[in-house]
């Protein structure tokens, strides 16, 4: 180095020594020709042992590559920005974030400046963000397979496709995510067929829960026989006091049959009406006669349930209000009208191309995927059959 590159290197050495970042220069040659007191306690070494050597004799011969392509990135360009880190003398590494540019002497003599500056901390940072992360997608790893049994234990709880006598029953059930607060049951005591719907608010894992702790109180009723006013007094008073404080609350359809006879029991609290349907002719609403349940002591009507005379060949169509509050590409509801038009027109297909019409059809209708809970239960009734 001549007399010219020294003077010009105690200049600007000068300056660089005030800096809060580790700063070296090198030549041509790639040797380290400054260091100031910052860099060299980053790298902790004596400037005796770095300066006049060749930078890349600090790294590992797997990093050369990579720090050479950095230095050919900065002639080429004039300048360079990277994160890599610094080889200390005790065998650590320092993550840097570097700045490298391309300067000329005095005398044309072209030198690299190399900023580094200490990033350890920002990488523990990541480091610790990497591993939370980890955990966190264990964790939702784990939360899937825990929701995916939890919904084969659900759907387990959905009412099967039956025959009972010349009583002929399909059904379906889908959450909107998935398990949902929808559940239906259809169940045979002795000679008594009784169905029911429940629908309770919100979705996802706590309305499920309610769900299905709701589901054994109903089942737990119909074993002992009780009626369906005083099950649905029941199951109003069990929310009410053993869920108190919650929001949630819960409307439902049920029905009753009794083999020999031409009437249907029905009782709803707060549900989208039932319909009675007949071949070739407008379904029939029957209204609930209580208001939602789980929120007053006195939601189920002295008056709740409503006998209904059928003939053979009538189905009853019960269902959650996730058929009929779909909505169109212009917003508009289906509404219960629109699924009444939708009955009528499928009630002379056979009763499961029935059902799969209703959902195929509502399912037309709607734009995009299901935002609520769907439960439907289908009874076609021909009392004049013989017993089982």
């Amino acid at each position: 180095m001549n007399a010219a590159q020294q003077l010009w290197l105690e200049q600007v050495g000068t300056v660089l020594e005030t800096l809060n970042q580790g700063v070296i220069i090198n030549d041509e040659s790639k040797r380290v020709v400054f260091a100031n007191s910052m860099f060299l306690e980053m790298i902790k070494m004596r400037s005796s042992d770095l300066l006049g050597h060749p930078i890349v004799n600090l790294y590992p011969p797997e990093d050369v590559p990579r720090l050479l392509e950095f230095i050919a990135r900065r002639e080429t360009h004039g300048r360079a920005l990277y994160e890599f880190y610094i080889p200390q003398a005790d065998g650590g590494r320092l993550p840097v974030a570097v700045t490298s540019r391309q300067i000329l002497a005095a005398d044309g003599q072209p030198f690299g400046i190399v900023t580094a500056t200490d990033i350890s901390a920002l990488k523990q940072t990541e480091a610790r963000l990497l591993e939370a992360n980890a955990q966190l997608e264990q964790r939702y790893r784990e939360i899937e397979e825990e929701l995916l049994l939890a919904a084969r234990v659900q759907q387990s709880l959905a009412p099967s496709s039956l025959t009972w006598g010349s009583v002929s029953v399909d059904t379906f059930y889908q959450a909107a995510r998935t398990i949902g607060g929808d559940f239906g049951l259809v169940a045979s005591r002795g000679d008594e067929l009784t169905l029911l719907v429940c629908d309770v608010s919100g979705h996802g894992v706590s309305s499920a829960l309610i769900a299905n702790r709701i589901y054994t109180e109903a089942i737990s009723q119909m074993e002992v026989g009780v009626g369906l006013t005083v099950m649905m007094q029941h199951l109003n008073r069990f929310v009410m006091r053993s869920l108190a404080g919650s929001v949630f609350f819960f409307t439902l359809m049920a029905a009753r049959l009794n083999r020999g006879s031409y009437t249907i029991e029905l009782a709803g609290a707060g549900h989208p009406p039932a319909m009675i349907v007949s071949r070739g002719q407008t379904p029939r609403l029957l209204e609930s006669r209580s208001a939602i349940l789980g929120l007053l002591e006195d939601a189920v009507d002295a008056e709740a349930t409503l006998q209904v005379p059928v003939r053979p060949g009538d189905r009853l169509i019960i269902y959650t209000d996730g058929l009929t509050e779909s909505f169109d590409s212009q917003q508009a509801m289906l509404g219960v009208e629109g699924l009444k038009e939708i009955v009528h027109d499928t009630a002379h297909l056979p009763l499961p191309m029935m059902k799969q019409e209703i959902i195929d059809r509502v399912a037309a209708w709607r734009r995009g995927p299901a935002v609520d809970d769907m439960s439907l239960v289908v009874l076609e009734i021909d009392l004049a059959g013989s017993p089982d």
